[in-house]
């Protein structure tokens, strides 16, 4: 970790945080950042700052400023707790980092979060992915199409994104695994859970699979991020599957029709009439797709794809 992921990580995670320490949101970050721009510093920088130029370079309070000398202070236990999860396998890149997902940045800008947390082998974020979302309660007919289709894809040169759910998001891993193309889960909870079950022990192994997550490792689920990180799924493939979802409502749906709105990549979505989630997000722009799809990604067109993410601010 270079000097400046060494800031970014020091201010923005939540890992050894006590009373008053309050790291700062994604937003807060990037808010920071473009006044550390406009000073002409560095996120290094704060380490060298006396409270008074804190002030009066970065125009902030004297109770924020408090709150970053706080957040610093507690430097040399965050050195020490990253040890100790790179101990288990699991590390910590920032968007000062080169090895951050390349593909976040293009696409969604500011709007990527300030740290990651990750297991498995970092260089298959250079892979080509098609995304897979969907109910956790599946029918045999969802988990015979989803199967199908990510063969398909694998043999198209995919390999698979998602966000690790129970449902389709492990049916179509399942499929990825057993046809040896990587994985990229975005996880929402504990990353220190899933890399015990000795399924995820063998694909990182195998380096077949890549967890990253933005809250800390021992994080429990939270319906908030999972609502987030489906919004990197998108980001990450160059078209997502919608399997099957329920209508106005969910975190599919909600992730569905955030990505139609702001044309992160393809959405395509199951034509099963019966779905009537399925129906709307159709009738909305996604592009239908059915069993005799052929994998091929290039060739669809989508009138809701976006030109290009946000103009990228400091240390992207």
């Amino acid at each position: 970790m270079n000097s400046n992921s060494n800031a970014i990580f020091t201010l923005c995670s939540h890992l050894c945080v006590g009373d008053n320490v309050v790291p700062l949101e994604p937003k807060e970050w990037g808010d920071l950042a473009k006044k550390l721009m406009g000073a002409g510093l560095q996120p290094e920088s704060i380490f060298d700052l006396s409270k008074a130029e804190l002030k009066e370079k970065l125009f902030v309070s004297e109770e924020y400023a408090d709150r970053i000398f706080r957040l610093i202070d507690r430097n040399a236990s965050l050195s020490f707790e990253l040890s100790q999860l790179q101990n288990i396998g699991i590390s910590a890149i920032t968007r000062a980092d080169k090895e951050y997902p390349s593909k976040l940045k293009k696409v969604l800008g500011n709007n990527c979060p300030p740290v990651f947390y990750v297991a498995g082998d970092i260089s298959l974020l250079d892979y080509k992915y098609i995304g897979y979302v969907g109910s956790r309660t599946v029918s045999e007919d969802d988990i015979t199409f989803t199967k199908e289709t990510v063969s398909k894809t694998i043999n198209s040169g995919f390999g698979v994104v998602s966000g690790g759910a129970k449902g389709i998001d492990t049916v179509s891993e399942e499929q990825a695994l057993e046809m040896g193309a990587p994985i990229i889960e975005y996880l929402s909870d504990s990353m220190l859970k899933k890399i015990k079950k000795s399924s995820v022990v063998r694909a990182l192994s195998n380096r077949k699979m890549l967890l990253l997550s933005v809250v800390k490792p021992d994080a429990g689920f939270n319906v908030g991020i999972a609502m987030m990180r489906n919004r990197y799924i998108y980001a990450q493939s160059s078209g997502t599957v919608v399997v099957r979802s329920e209508y106005n409502k969910g975190g599919t749906w909600a992730g569905a029709v955030e990505n139609l709105k702001y044309g992160w990549c393809k959405e395509l979505c199951w034509d099963k009439k019966t779905y009537q989630g399925n129906k709307a997000l159709i009738e909305r722009g996604a592009i239908p797709i059915g069993n005799d799809w052929n994998g091929d990604i290039e060739s669809l067109e989508s009138s809701s794809l976006n030109a290009g993410g946000e103009q990228l601010s400091l240390f992207d």
